[in-house]
């Protein structure tokens, strides 16, 4: 079942692409604004992050935590991030339990090449308590989040 807006966000614990472990609650009384990608150095996944990347600084000065999350290995991301520059935390969600945990799995027969369970491109902005206060789960991998309205939140 997908999250929604006015729930607790589930807290859960990821290691990075540094291989530290990471808990969403190890970010409270910030805002997080929670990314999860389909798979790492795809185009569209690529697009989006670097987007992030390049203006991280407005996150920043919304007092808001950018946490990427796919089902890559650690390995991978840490390849990802420092090819892209990206400058800012992302999980690896191998197990694909987080993706599960916030319903935004896809289903067999859905993505590309027979591959399911990897997440779908989804964002979810969850306030300094911890409630979900945007949430949006793209139907098709190759669209991007309304960044307009999860700005608008932060």
């Amino acid at each position: 079942m997908q999250i929604q807006v006015g729930q607790q966000a589930p807290d859960f614990s990821l290691f990075d692409s540094d291989k530290k472990e990471v808990k969403l609650s190890d970010y409270k009384g910030k805002k997080v604004l929670l990314l999860f990608v389909p798979v790492a150095f795809s185009g569209t996944c690529t697009k989006e992050f670097c987007s992030i990347r390049d203006g991280i600084s407005q996150y920043n000065n919304a007092n808001a935590v950018v946490l990427g999350i796919s089902c890559d290995a650690v390995f991978t991301l840490a390849k990802w991030k420092e090819q892209e520059g990206l400058n800012f935390t992302l999980l690896s969600d191998f197990n694909k339990e987080v993706t599960a945990t916030y319903g935004v799995a896809y289903e067999k027969g859905v993505f590309p090449f027979g591959m399911f369970g990897h997440s779908r491109r989804s964002a979810f902005v969850i306030d300094e308590n911890g409630v979900v206060k945007y949430a949006e789960v793209l139907a098709s991998a190759g669209d991007l989040p309304n960044f307009e309205a999860i700005n608008a939140v932060l």
